[in-house]
């Protein structure tokens, strides 16, 4: 009998984070590689988010708080949600994590039982799956590719629903793809959802504050207040202000959802960093200039990326309406073969190639759901995001064709 849960056996690790590692130990060997895999800003915590968790340590704030969050943050987000969205949430409909990911599944586990499907648009972030997996829950995937702009339709949506359905789970703008659902685009999905009332929708709003040109975000409830009912709006504070390594993420939703989230939490880790919170706390309340700024940089970068990777031999690459990613396909590469003739078979080999030949670190789309595709973080400094785009261009220029 194996001393391992079966369970793992249907789980596996993260993809992205593997790459990024993989990454990590060929620099410390001493090779020149440029990392696109890791889902994170490049610039430091605004400085007064910081000085504020440095006034919070000398103001003793470091112990236990409520296991879901300190009541200050609670109603910050309680605000925030009312300021920027237009819902309306009191404290005890909030709670807080240790980071999104965290929030996200207290969720599942809290609701899922065997038998329960839960419908996950592809591309997916990499963990939406497994947890539902690790809840006892049923992934059901809706396929959403290049040619309809990575979203996925109402039809496809109606289709999908069985009496089984638990929960949708809708990200925009996306990891990996950084395509989004503008208010047309969403009222479609509500609109289906309305007709299924046993189904709840997870709402992933983590780069609501990453969008570019004229993409105006919203989230289902804001857009469908009628579902406000069956829906967890999950965000945090990791993308928008730089504050990946703080751990916090928050949801807003039912009474009785969020008191049993609580209740998972409190039999894992317990409360988010004291010390977080008060940053995560300045976040919200303090000035919001930074968020601007940053995103006149992100979306710099990404006009970088998208014209850079557009100009290489086989791959075609959309333009993302937010997040920090960009998603191409490489099907025009799938048969090619090295000038070591290693055969491109698909976007695993791509990568793996990829990384030994240049040393340039992406992720493959077999990770998210979708092949054969790459996600590329464009979280980096113009020299490093530019040097790898000339690597990746000098490396699909020296794929042959096939015989």
């Amino acid at each position: 009998m194996s001393f391992l849960s079966q369970t793992l056996a249907r789980v596996k690790p993260s993809s992205t984070i593997a790459m990024t590692n993989l990454a990590r130990e060929m620099a410390a060997e001493g090779r020149d590689i440029v990392s696109l895999s890791a889902g994170e800003p490049d610039f430091d915590t605004p400085l007064h988010i910081r000085e504020t968790a440095k006034a919070a340590i000398d103001a003793g704030h470091t112990r236990y708080t409520a296991v879901d969050g300190i009541p200050e943050l609670k109603q910050a987000v309680a605000d925030k949600f009312r300021r920027e969205n237009g819902l309306d949430y009191a404290p005890q409909q909030i709670t807080v994590g240790t980071g999104g990911k965290q929030i996200l599944y207290n969720a599942l586990m809290a609701t899922l039982n065997p038998g329960d499907e839960v419908i996950i648009p592809a591309p997916y972030w990499v963990s939406y799956p497994d947890m539902v997996t690790l809840g006892g829950g049923t992934p059901v995937i809706i396929a959403a590719g290049i040619d309809s702009g990575y979203r996925i339709t109402p039809e496809q949506l109606e289709s999908a629903i069985t009496p089984r359905t638990k929960w949708v789970i809708l990200n925009s703008p996306s990891n990996p793809t950084g395509a989004g659902y503008g208010e047309t685009e969403m009222r479609g999905l509500t609109d289906v959802l309305l007709r299924h009332p046993h189904v709840w929708v997870l709402a992933d709003d983590i780069y609501e504050h990453l969008v570019y040109d004229d993409f105006r975000f919203v989230t289902p409830a804001q857009v469908e207040p009628r579902l406000i009912e069956r829906t967890l709006t999950m965000n945090g504070v990791s993308k928008a202000y730089a504050m990946t390594g703080w751990r916090i993420g928050y949801g807003a939703g039912p009474v009785e959802l969020i008191r049993a989230m609580a209740n998972v939490q409190s039999q894992s880790t317990s409360n988010p960093c004291s010390i977080s919170q008060y940053a995560a706390l300045a976040a919200l309340t303090g000035p919001q200039d930074y968020i601007t700024e940053s995103r006149a940089v992100f979306q710099r970068r990404r006009d970088l990326v998208v014209a850079g990777l557009n100009q290489c031999e086989g791959i075609d690459c959309p333009v993302p309406q937010g997040a920090f990613y960009v998603y191409p396909s490489i099907a025009r590469l799938i048969g090619r073969t090295t000038p070591e003739g290693t055969t491109i078979t698909d976007d695993r080999s791509f990568a793996m190639e990829l990384l030994n030949a240049t040393g340039v670190a992406v992720v493959f789309g077999e990770a998210f759901g979708l092949s054969p595709h790459f996600r590329i973080s464009y979280a980096a400094s113009d020299a490093q995001l530019s040097d790898a785009i000339a690597r990746i261009r000098g490396f699909c220029g020296s794929l042959r064709p096939e015989p």
